[in-house]
């Protein structure tokens, strides 16, 4: 009983309603306009609030935290421009809906679906934070290792069949990458004698230049063209027989995202990639090919990412280590307001734990509500002629980027990365891969070295993946992915028709 009084605090107290309908608000805005990030965002908060009650502070942060995830899809669909790096699998399918004229039909999958993701990160948080934590605090450097591999894996799903031109992508992403100081020696890699190297390239100026200047450059062939973005064909609100078909895929992908959101530093970019390749591998009939439009494109990566909020909370509560940037500065937030993060704050303040958890499930519902009250403005984005509209885009491109680090150099970065965009469009070169190589070839890299590090040799680094269950597990997958997306299976299948 008082487990349930101390979850119902936020929808009684009419202050802390306010605050996290605010804050969910406030985070949709802030997660649609590229290079305002979430982070950004709950980090000018916790400035702001640090002199507030502990409970007003947090749950505003938690709105941001939730709307600020969901609101990075609102760009990824409308101008292919992800608003947040967990929204770049949004785009795959995303924006060739716009395109298509089904902007309107996108922006509520991604918001019905993004609220069952979120929603089942929040229940899997109250009844199996202790579980879940105990899985990611047993996951080694192998494991880590396993995992970014896996990522990598998806450049044949996201090559588009140019699978050639994936790979070549994905290596390059993995050069840029590792661009910048070694995190481990301390030695500086690709920076040629230059300072500004050494910090190495910001993923996000990547994105911001890979799917927002390139896209730009590239639409400016055709703005001579009269008419609009794309044409809107009326389109009804979808029926519960229709959101029920993808209810598996959504569940599915929801677990994996919250596992992968406990895991400290993986982050819902992550999970939102492979849970696309998840939809991609699994979906038997899917209303249009991958990469056009599929349905299943778009619900899969958002209820993944969504989850993950929930699943980087529970190493925060349970353990006081931040599951992502964000969970970073909620460590601070408490940490300001007396209390100590780790095992001890749910048993000495369990009040707190089920107010969090109230007020996240609050932010769910605040998200559904104003996601399907706002799809009529943000449609209108696509009915703005392009002559009006790319300007205004590459200004918020310009100003994402340089309020990043307050940095002239990620504008140059950005732009370089919008040019180099531009030519791997314009002759068929997939960008995803490019994007993914940035993102997990540093995980990759330092994840296989301290592994190595740990080792007594080779022979014992290569007996570690089969010591550990959830390394064998990980390592099994692995394998099963590489033979699966080479179609062995397929081929010894058609070998024992033939016998």
């Amino acid at each position: 009983m008082e487990i349930l009084q101390d979850f119902l605090v936020p929808f009684l107290n009419f202050r802390l309603l306010f605050l996290v309908a605010a804050g969910t608000f406030a985070g949709i805005i802030i997660g649609a306009i590229p290079g305002l990030s979430v982070t950004m965002g709950v980090a000018l908060l916790l400035s702001l609030t640090y002199s507030w009650e502990l409970y007003d502070a947090l749950a505003l942060m938690l709105g941001v935290y939730f709307g600020g995830v969901f609101g990075g899809s609102r760009a990824a669909i409308l101008i292919n421009m992800p608003g947040s790096p967990s929204s770049v699998a949004t785009t795959f399918d995303g924006y060739p809906m716009s395109q298509k004229g089904e902007a309107k039909l996108a922006l509520t999958l991604t918001t019905i679906f993004s609220f069952i993701g979120g929603i089942i990160g929040v229940i899997v948080l109250a009844v199996a934070a202790p579980l879940v934590s105990q899985i990611a605090i047993n996951f080694a450097q192998r494991d880590y290792l396993l995992l970014a591999m896996l990522g990598l894996l998806l450049v044949g799903s996201l090559s588009k069949g140019a699978n050639a031109k994936g790979i070549f992508a994905a290596g390059a992403g993995i050069i840029v990458g590792l661009v910048g100081m070694d995190s481990i020696g301390g030695g500086s890699r690709f920076t040629f004698g230059s300072l500004q190297l050494m910090n190495g390239v910001n993923f996000v100026v990547a994105i911001l230049g890979l799917f927002g200047m390139a896209e730009i450059l590239y639409q400016m062939k055709n703005v001579a063209s009269k008419g609009k973005v794309s044409i809107l064909k009326k389109t009804a609100f979808p029926t519960i027989a229709f959101l029920l078909k993808f209810l598996p895929l959504s569940l599915r992908v929801s677990i994996m995202g919250v596992l992968i959101g406990a895991l400290p530093g993986a982050g819902g970019e992550i999970a939102a990639l492979l849970g696309y390749d998840h939809a991609k591998q699994t979906a038997k009939k899917p209303n249009r090919p991958f990469g056009e439009g599929a349905h299943e494109g778009v619900i899969a990566p958002e209820a993944a990412n969504n989850s993950a909020i929930g699943g980087a909370l529970i190493p925060l509560l349970t353990l006081g280590i931040p599951g992502d940037a964000v969970t970073a500065i909620f460590i601070g937030a408490l940490f300001i307001h007396g209390l100590q993060p780790g095992p001890l704050l749910m048993e000495q303040s369990g009040d707190l734990f089920w107010m969090i958890v109230g007020s996240a499930t609050l932010a769910n519902i605040f998200l559904l509500i104003f996601g399907l009250l706002v799809v009529s403005i943000f449609i209108r984005i696509v009915t703005v002629p392009k002559q009006i509209l790319l300007p205004v885009i590459a200004v918020i491109t310009v100003i994402g980027s340089y309020a990043l680090n307050n940095s002239v150099t990620d504008v140059y970065w950005m732009l370089g990365f919008g040019i180099v965009g531009f030519f791997m469009k314009v002759h068929k070169f997939p960008v995803a891969p490019l994007v993914l190589g940035i993102i997990l070839g540093p995980l990759v890299d330092t994840s296989f070295r301290r592994a190595y590090m740990g080792s007594e040799g080779m022979g014992d680094f290569l007996i570690g993946f089969v010591n550990s269950p959830i390394t064998l597990i990980l390592t099994i997958v692995f394998f099963f992915t590489i033979f699966s997306q080479t179609n062995i299976f397929t081929k010894l299948k058609n070998k024992l028709k033939k016998v």
